[in-house]
């Protein structure tokens, strides 16, 4: 959203018209955010948490795509290659939220059922906090986004590093550094 304001505008617009600028963000108002949801969906998408799923062994010979896999064969998903896949995502390497706001991709839900997105595994083995992974990821960014007025140091975007470290947790090789401001009231803020 650094990279690109209008995205962090129109997540601000959408706030202040749900919430508004005297209160702060609750766990309620994450369903009244549909374009918060498309920006956590699309963040799972670009930079999943974990970018290869854990391990799975084959219980049995099969053939996937023309390939032969034989039983007892170590399988790992690469999430991190399905959500920049061409084939499955119009421009994937852009960041756009609005691909989950209208069209086939408006129902895809990160909870397993949509093999596009699968940020936290899918079947039997799927996270078990995959749920609250979910909520925790909407509320805290919702939280960030409402209170705070985000701009990037001197250099603009062009100096925002997006370098992933991989690992089996993705992070940013260069950590952020943001300059943020309070955006409500005064009294949101209080304890």
């Amino acid at each position: 959203m650094l990279k690109n304001p209008s995205i962090l505008k129109r997540a601000h617009e959408e706030m202040d018209q749900v919430i508004g600028r005297h209160r702060r963000l609750e766990e309620s108002d994450l369903s009244k955010l549909p374009y918060l949801q498309a920006i956590c969906k699309e963040t799972f998408r670009k930079h999943p948490s974990t970018p290869l799923n854990l391990p799975r062994v084959s219980t049995e010979a099969c053939q996937v795509n023309g390939y032969y896999i034989p039983k007892h064969t170590r399988l790992s998903v690469n999430i991190w290659a399905i959500g920049r896949d061409p084939d499955v995502w119009e421009n994937p390497l852009d960041f756009t939220p609005e691909r989950f706001l209208s069209g086939r991709n408006a129902k895809i839900d990160p909870r397993g059922n949509d093999f596009e997105l699968i940020p936290f595994g899918a079947g039997r083995r799927i996270c078990a906090g995959t749920r609250m992974g979910i909520v925790l990821v909407e509320y805290i960014l919702g939280t960030l986004v409402h209170s705070f007025d985000w701009k990037l140091p001197d250099g603009g975007a062009d100096g925002l590093n997006m370098d992933e470290a991989f690992g089996l947790a993705l992070q940013k090789a260069v950590p952020l550094s943001a300059v943020v401001t309070p955006r409500l009231s005064a009294s949101a803020y209080a304890l």
